[in-house]
């Protein structure tokens, strides 16, 4: 109790630095600047007419991750309302586009305590769901006060995250045995969480949810049109796309590309930052790279001079992955750890990633096993690497290919949690007929 006392103290008194931040965001991406009242539990109530689930995930990743997630409670569990919350207007974003007024959203409440007790207040959950890493002292101790069950779904930890959270083990153990459940994307996760205090019998090796993506086909489609406008307005014979990159990635990329087009003159490179807020930026680096680029917002035809397409849009990243040829996946050229791989594999196409895949290394090592991904350690092997899969489609398909049949042998993970969910809130006997036949993995 004491060590989530100084926490909270500390917490506030970080707090003028972290409105600060949200300052500084804005004046890049003015949408942080909005919305603050929500992040301190002011915001109108829900109608509690209705019964209530409560999903949080942090940002664009995760968020879009849940929906498959979300989707399928709103199918099991009808007569609840479902409350998604995000820490980040991009996430907010995907909700917005993708659930619309389907749940109730707002920003997650900052873990004080005042914040989130009015949070809980308005909302009334019967369950809270955390999606991946999003462990909140206060958070998880008010929801165990009001005999909310709070599982950590999809639940993954690094063992650098591990060894940072057993610094501060008086504070992190209490927090994490008041969870009802952490099902664990992995063994090795598991493992870790149990080492940090969750007891055994409530951890539960259950996948990853990110297997269960069904890609949205009406943006497949899109995608597919959109490749052929390319390849035809462009006079293009190839499109490969460069995903949720990061500073000190998208240089990298650039330089790629310029090597690439000295052997592949119609070869075509769709260039997606992870944040919008550097949109902007990354158009700069694209002029002084000397290539020459649309904007994706410009709603123009490539044409047979345009070399790089910025793609400067949220929400569309699925439809860039069905218009191209190779996919590789940003966050890993650079220490940032990854971003899901399984969004293009899940569509056929081959995948690349750089070597900083932390916080996705059991969902890289199989997709690698497995023959649905190639390595890349920098902007000289990308190049050659891409070069190999566009010089041979039949190569690039057999990798897909394999990439594909690894995420359709791994999906499963909502319903084991489902089986998990049911066990834990008895929701089950109200309102479903049966249970997904599924074997819950421990």
């Amino acid at each position: 109790m004491l060590s989530r006392l100084l926490y909270t103290l500390l917490f506030y008194s970080v707090m003028p630095f972290v409105l600060l931040r949200l300052s500084y965001r804005a004046v890049k991406a003015p949408d942080y600047a909005k919305r603050w009242g929500e992040r301190f539990g002011w915001f109108t109530p829900r109608n509690t007419r209705r019964p209530a689930i409560w999903v949080h995930s942090v940002s664009v990743g995760e968020t879009l991750a849940a929906i498959p997630l979300i989707n399928k409670l709103q199918e099991c569990y009808p007569q609840h309302q479902l409350v998604v919350t995000t820490m980040t207007p991009t996430g907010s974003a995907q909700v917005k586009s993708k659930l619309g007024d389907q749940v109730f959203h707002v920003y997650a409440p900052y873990d004080l305590p005042g914040a989130v007790q009015r949070f809980l207040a308005k909302i009334q959950p019967d369950l809270a769901i955390m999606m991946e890493t999003e462990l909140w002292p206060n958070t998880i101790a008010a929801c165990h006060a009001q005999e909310i069950p709070v599982i950590l779904a999809n639940a993954r930890l690094s063992q650098k995250s591990a060894n940072g959270y057993a610094k501060f083990r008086s504070l992190v153990e209490p927090m994490l045995r008041q969870l009802s459940l952490v099902a664990a994307q992995d063994q090795a996760a598991a493992d870790r969480f149990k080492g940090l205090g969750v007891a055994a019998d409530k951890v539960s090796v259950t996948g990853s949810i990110k297997f269960d993506l069904q890609p949205d086909q009406a943006q497949v489609a899109t995608g597919c049109t959109l490749r052929q406008q390319w390849l035809e307005s462009g006079k293009k014979q190839a499109v490969w796309v460069a995903a949720s990159t990061h500073p000190g990635e998208d240089e990298q990329v650039l330089r790629a590309h310029q090597q690439l087009l000295k052997t592949h003159p119609q070869v075509l490179l769709i260039l997606v930052p992870r944040h919008p807020e550097r949109f902007n930026q990354v158009a700069t680096l694209i002029e002084q790279a000397g290539l020459r680029y649309i904007r994706r917002t410009s709603q123009q035809l490539a044409d047979e001079q345009t070399q790089v397409i910025l793609g400067d849009t949220m929400g569309e990243l699925l439809m860039f992955f069905a218009a191209c040829d190779v996919a590789f996946i940003g966050g890993s050229l650079v220490p940032h750890g990854g971003h899901n791989m399984l969004e293009a594999s899940a569509l056929g196409k081959p995948v690349l990633t750089g070597t900083h895949v932390f916080n996705f290394m059991e969902i890289s090592k199989l997709l690698s096993e497995s023959g649905g991904l190639l390595w890349v350690n920098d902007a000289e092997t990308l190049v050659i690497e891409v070069g190999k899969l566009l010089k041979s489609p039949a190569q690039a398909e057999i990798v897909g290919q394999k990439g594909l049949q690894l995420v359709s042998q791994h999906r499963g993970a909502i319903d084991r949690l489902l089986v998990h969910i049911a066990a834990i809130t008895g929701l089950a006997q109200q309102e479903r007929g049966s249970l997904p036949n599924s074997q819950i993995k421990e």
